[in-house]
């Protein structure tokens, strides 16, 4: 019988997450494990190299708590709300300390995951030619194509110490499904040294094999599987919550001074003993405005005859 890879959010951050590690957080605008960043900042963990393919609060959050010293990404902001200004006070102006930051394209960033999980050295690119990033970052080399095409980019392989996803379901085993928008869920999991997966829920294991086509990670690559509900807000989860635009606007604004963004930490994450308590923070009413609602298809009238 499958070993229960079932673990409390806060004994598998613990058990796995160290001061000092390259860890990853996926989720491109969907399924983004930010209740696992939320306890990795409670337990205090430090001295992290962050990677994510693209920024969102959980990068200010964890840069202002003290958690990470270095960033590796691709496109950084607070996707259609406005800036990460914790991000943007430790690149532009070093305040109140300086993060490393070392940049890659989108299709980089992809490439580089996808090495890692095939247990390639590297990945040749394209996306990189004619821009800055070669003369920015040394990290992005050339090869010559040995099949006569010249000369070509590449990345190094990513082999995070701990790839951290979040997902719709799973098994007790840790078969991890996820559908909708998917970015590197599959790619960081398969290229991580330990594998932390928050799900919106478990399921029986005849329901993961009806449908073994929505299962992205199999059990023998996880360690932990976490149930967490909303466990990824204020990104979206498909089928089960939609993103929440009004916080991401909010946090453009409130991430602007520093003395509030530490506040909301103290008080929303460090005051809080777990994500149960983050959730029940916001009130019972918040979530009413972000389920998922019936969608039903009805005849539309274009003026043709009844």
């Amino acid at each position: 019988m499958p070993r229960d890879k079932r673990l409390p959010l806060t004994e598998a951050v613990a058990r796995y997450v160290r001061d000092g590690q390259t860890v990853t957080l996926e989720g491109f605008g969907h399924l983004v494990p930010t209740a696992a960043a939320h306890e990795i900042i409670r337990q205090g963990i430090t001295g992290l190299t962050l990677v994510r393919m693209g920024g969102d609060p959980l990068v200010d959050q964890l840069l202002a708590a003290g958690c990470v010293t270095k960033l590796v990404s691709a496109f950084v902001g607070n996707s259609s709300a406005g800036s990460l200004h914790e991000l943007r006070r430790r690149i532009e102006h070093r305040d109140p300390e300086p993060v490393e930051f070392e940049e890659y394209s989108i299709g980089g960033m992809v490439a580089r995951y996808t090495a890692g999980a095939a247990g390639l050295p590297f990945a040749p690119i394209r996306s990189c030619t004619g821009s800055d990033l070669i003369a920015h970052n040394p990290m992005i080399r050339s090869v010559t194509d040995p099949y006569g095409g010249g000369e070509i980019h590449v990345v190094p392989a990513l082999n995070p110490d701990v790839s951290i996803i979040h997902a719709q379901r799973a098994d007790h085993a840790g078969n991890i499904q996820a559908w909708g928008m998917l970015g590197v869920q599959q790619e960081a999991a398969f290229a991580g040294g330990s594998v932390i997966v928050t799900v919106e829920e478990i399921v029986a294991d005849d329901i993961v094999r009806s449908d073994p086509n929505r299962t992205i990670v199999p059990s023998h690559v996880v360690d932990a599987v976490v149930v967490c509900p909303r466990g990824a807000h204020p990104a979206p989860v498909q089928g089960y919550y939609d993103r929440d635009d009004r916080f991401q606007r909010a946090w453009s604004e409130l991430a602007r001074d520093p003395a509030v963004l530490r506040e909301w930490i103290d008080r929303h994450i460090l005051g809080t003993t777990d994500h149960e308590g983050f959730l029940a923070g916001l009130g019972p009413e918040y979530w009413d405005r972000l389920e998922i609602d019936e969608q039903l298809s009805v005849p539309v009238n274009y003026g043709r005859p009844r």
